[in-house]
């Protein structure tokens, strides 16, 4: 096997999707903190540092997967999937391209400019990624997953998910 690069393996991450939001890669979503490339030839190690959205994210085993078939099917032996749980993953990880494919997938993205901490029965601003209007009601705190909140769009009347700022 050939000696390969940091670069490389960014470039070969790059394939592997969120399976919650399959329109994001991991590294749209920030998750992927580090990588390390030990040994040399068929010796050679590669560990991946990742960092889940949420304590306990369900995907987390299914991205662990998805990375290490990623790898394996390069030739690389041997993986190793390091968790990072500090600091904690926030929003601010994902990449500008990350939050245009939520858009474009119908999930409206964070938006840490209207963010701020909000109190007990606040609720964001957040605006539908159908039609772009600003006119939406929270439904329920938290989706299909904790990351995000069911919306309903007041102006289209349809019904989307929002990607959680935090």
């Amino acid at each position: 096997m050939e000696a390969i690069n940091k670069e490389q393996v960014y470039e070969w991450l790059s394939s592997v999707t969120d399976p919650e939001v399959p329109a994001l890669t991991i590294l749209d979503l920030g998750i992927v903190r580090k990588v390390d490339i030990g040994g040399s030839g068929s010796e050679t190690t590669v560990t991946i540092f990742i960092t889940p959205t949420y304590s306990g994210c369900p995907a987390m085993d299914v991205i662990s997967i998805g990375i290490r078939m990623a790898l394996l099917s390069r030739g690389i032996g041997k993986v190793v999937i390091e968790p990072q749980l500090t600091p904690a993953w926030t929003t601010d990880w994902m990449t500008e391209e990350g939050k245009r494919k939520l858009k474009a997938y119908g999930i409206a993205p964070p938006n840490r400019k209207a963010f701020q901490p909000l109190g007990l029965f606040e609720e964001d601003n957040v605006s539908c990624p159908r039609c772009g209007s600003e006119e939406t009601e929270l439904v329920s705190q938290f989706g299909p997953t904790s990351c995000k909140a069911l919306y309903k769009c007041l102006s289209c009347k349809e019904p989307f998910e929002h990607f959680k700022c935090h």
